[in-house]
């Protein structure tokens, strides 16, 4: 019985948030949320990685191997949907790839990892997340619009929070009091605030291609946590930190890639982009409480 109500402690807030937002579209379909992405991109987030990668008692070495597992398991769900693109026939493989190999390590990944964890599973969940953040921005959107963009990173507050991190656990330095009081609130804030925006995303994106939708959706949430079992048994991993992993492997498609394909890709891309996207998170109301149960019965 104490799983169970471990279970309901760590989803009930990420669900719950994410109805709020959902509340709120239905009730105002013309809800602006470009504060909502302004902040949690230029601010939100930096303050988000560095909080969770500095002040959370992980070391360069476990930052370092569990961003490079995780590049794994972006390889392997490559492997799976380029060939899942190609038997659907579809025509621009390219720029279909990112949801299937992108998941929303970062809107629910993270908080999910803080509830089921603590403070040392958010800042594992961090680390993956850096590597998802810094994708979007390199390799997302050089798939969304087919070439390679190097102003986008250097424009990117994420990616220069990473290095700050990096560097900050490899030194072994300690941050002053202050910011990490400072970064902490504005983590907490951005994780309020981009489930609730996650919420009035579903409210807006539609479903254009409902049985490619379903198969890339199959592909992106049954697959992932087979590849993040695979791992976990290859690397020989346990504890918290392989739960994470697990959990972080079995996200639905990040909204992330709707917002840089609607930049980069043309509309029928982003239709079929804004559905895997539907489609995949609502199945993960149904299989990342499975996923969660046995990362926390099994990696604890």
């Amino acid at each position: 019985m104490e799983i169970y109500i471990k279970l309901f402690e760590v989803l009930f807030p990420v669900f719950f948030v994410i109805g709020i937002g959902y509340y709120l579209g239905k009730n105002n379909p013309k809800i602006d949320t470009t504060f909502i992405t302004n902040f949690a991109a230029n601010i939100g987030t930096p303050a988000m990685i560095i909080f969770a990668v500095t002040s959370t008692g992980i070391t360069f070495d476990i930052f370092k191997d569990y961003f490079w597992y995780y590049l794994l398991a972006i390889i392997c769900f490559a492997l799976i949907g380029i060939p899942t693109l190609f038997l659907l026939k579809t025509k621009d493989i390219v720029r279909e790839l990112p949801p299937l190999i992108l998941p929303n390590t970062g809107n629910m990944g993270v908080p999910i990892c803080l509830f089921a964890y603590g403070s040392e599973g958010l800042g594992v969940s961090a680390a993956i997340t850096s590597l998802i953040i810094l994708f979007h921005f390199t390799l997302g959107v050089f798939l969304a619009d087919r070439k390679f963009n190097l102003n986008v990173i250097l424009k990117n507050p994420p990616f220069y929070a990473i290095l700050i991190s990096a560097f900050i656990l490899f030194y072994d330095i300690n941050l002053p009091v202050f910011v990490i009081n400072t970064t902490e609130w504005l983590m907490f804030a951005t994780i309020f605030l981009i489930l609730m925006s996650l919420g009035i995303a579903l409210t807006r994106l539609k479903v254009f291609s409902l049985n490619k939708a379903i198969i890339c959706s199959c592909a992106r949430m049954l697959i992932g946590p087979f590849v993040g079992l695979g791992l976990i048994y290859y690397f020989d991993l346990s504890g918290f930190a392989a739960g994470v992993l697990l959990i972080q492997c079995s996200m639905p498609s990040a909204v992330l890639n709707y917002l840089v394909a609607s930049i980069y890709s043309p509309k029928k891309i982003i239709d079929s982009v804004a559905s895997t996207i539907v489609v995949s998170t609502i199945m993960s109301f149904i299989t990342v409480p499975l996923v969660v149960f046995c990362a926390l019965k099994y990696f604890s």
